[in-house]
């Protein structure tokens, strides 16, 4: 049996029919990413391996299974991006800054995935530093590789967890998504990634790079996978002051679409738009259609400032949230004479070049004289991006778009040159601004066999529609 190509689903069904036990996949996955990291050629998913916990959990895990007191996932591997906390394990965001960092606390995510839910913790991913990237190559740890073709990147800043599922390293992950950081990586990687909507699950214990557009997701398989893990993480979290007051749910997926209205945004069918990806959306379009929804036309007239804006919001929460990282509480420290001094050393050299950037662009649009030019304007163009979908939502049930204008680039080929860089990220920056839901899906692969992927966009809190669409998809092109 093929363990490393098994759905979270397929594993729950193992463990239940005593096909294997949670000790045996989880050694089987831990071996397999030992081997990988041994590699000069490698994936490089993984910064943390957590061997010892992870069979420790499993061996409790199956004793719950023998018992009958387990839950669907109890027994079930899974891996955690390296910015969410897991209490005692290292917490190093990608960044030289916290090489000597545990983390004292466990996150909300890691409460209810692993410690209630029971699933096993297989280690801690790869990703851009401080989830400042869009192709995992500013990690201080190393670059992580397509699974699809190593030269190329796997996106970012999650790429660690949509590389990891996609080479069969994990049977699902754990990422962020601050502007793009789950759902590019999972077109990258031809993966299922989704970004609920903002406060719909806790971001606490998360290691914030933007507080008012971070919000954790899951990377998977499949769409089932996708909704199983969303229910089990959703819902209110006094720990956290933007958490919604709402409770977890539990999502039909039917694949009945007929009659709904999917709009089709013209601003992103534009130049710069690769003719494949194009091609391979509008046959989406075309399939949905076939499958009884009605395709509409739709405008967001203010998405062409949606990077721009991203871009000033985004540094600005940056400089605020990263001014922590001092060398005095927690992480690297350099010594010198004066604590002036050690700000700087520490920062220096703790620091890479992409979040160096990004500080001092942010610190920059909030000081005095330039906080009403850049900041201020940007919050009222953010305010204009969410009514112009609240405006299309009044019309469409649900929007498709590309994921990202490309496939997969050359590592290398955008690293020095951040506004391209920042360009992948256009068609998926305008749903955090906005705070909305949206999933990445894989739909098809370019002529050199490199994923594709489609972007499905709902309405606040209707997780329920755009997983159902997208399972609707996913099994037409089976």
């Amino acid at each position: 049996m093929d363990l490393f190509n098994l759905s979270v689903e397929k594993i729950s069904e193992g463990l239940k029919n005593k096909e294997f036990s949670s000790v045996e996949i989880t050694k089987a996955f831990i071996d397999r990413i030992k081997e990988d990291k041994s590699k000069e050629d490698g994936i490089n998913a993984y910064i943390t391996i957590m061997e010892e916990e992870a069979i420790k959990l499993a061996k409790e895990a199956d004793e719950l299974i023998k018992e009958g007191k387990n839950s669907p996932l109890t027994g079930v591997p899974i891996a955690i991006k390296d910015n969410i906390n897991i209490k005692g394990f290292p917490t190093t965001c990608g960044s030289r800054i916290l090489t000597s960092y545990k983390a004292s606390y466990n996150s909300t995510v890691v409460e209810r995935l692993i410690y209630r839910e029971k699933m096993i913790p297989l280690g801690k991913l790869n990703m851009d530093e401080f989830a400042m990237g869009s192709s995992t190559e500013t990690s201080f740890y190393g670059i992580t590789r397509n699974p699809f073709d190593k030269s190329r990147v796997p996106g970012g800043s999650s790429g660690g967890s949509a590389a990891a599922v996609a080479a069969g390293l994990a049977p699902v992950a754990l990422g962020s998504d601050t502007g793009g950081s789950i759902r590019q990586p999972a077109a990258f990687c031809g993966v299922v990634g989704l970004k609920p909507t903002y406060g719909l699950v806790s971001r606490y214990g998360l290691v914030a790079f933007a507080s008012s557009l971070d919000q954790i997701g899951p990377i998977a398989k499949t769409v089932k996978d996708t909704a199983l893990i969303l229910s089990a993480m959703e819902g209110h979290d006094p720990k956290d002051s933007t958490s919604l007051n709402i409770k977890p749910r539990q999502y039909k997926l039917d694949g009945n679409i007929k009659g709904l209205k999917v709009g089709l945004p013209e601003e992103y069918f534009i130049e710069g738009l690769n003719d494949e990806v194009k091609k391979n959306v509008l046959e989406i379009s075309e399939l949905l259609k076939k499958s009884g929804a009605e395709i509409m036309e739709i405008s967001l007239p203010h998405s062409k400032y949606a990077v721009s804006t991203y871009y000033i919001v985004a540094t600005a929460e940056a400089s605020s949230n990263l001014e922590r990282y001092d060398g005095i509480k927690y992480g690297l420290r350099e010594n010198a004479k004066t604590l002036s001094e050690v700000y700087t050393k520490t920062r220096s050299k703790g620091f890479g070049a992409e979040v160096k950037r990004r500080i001092m662009l942010g610190t920059y649009v909030l000081s005095a004289g330039y906080y009403d030019a850049y900041y201020l304007k940007a919050l009222k163009v953010r305010n204009l991006i969410k009514m112009d979908f609240d405006k299309a939502f009044e019309k469409v049930n649900v929007i498709l778009s590309p994921t990202s204008p490309t496939t997969a680039f050359k590592i290398g080929e955008k690293i020095d040159d951040p506004i391209s860089m920042y360009l992948s990220d256009i068609y998926t920056i305008s749903v955090n601004l906005a705070g909305l839901p949206a999933i990445s899906i894989p739909t098809g692969f370019s002529t050199n066999g490199l994923p594709i992927g489609s972007q499905l966009i709902g309405k606040i809190l209707d997780e329920q529609t755009i997983l159902n669409v997208a399972f609707a998809i996913e099994q037409s092109l089976k």
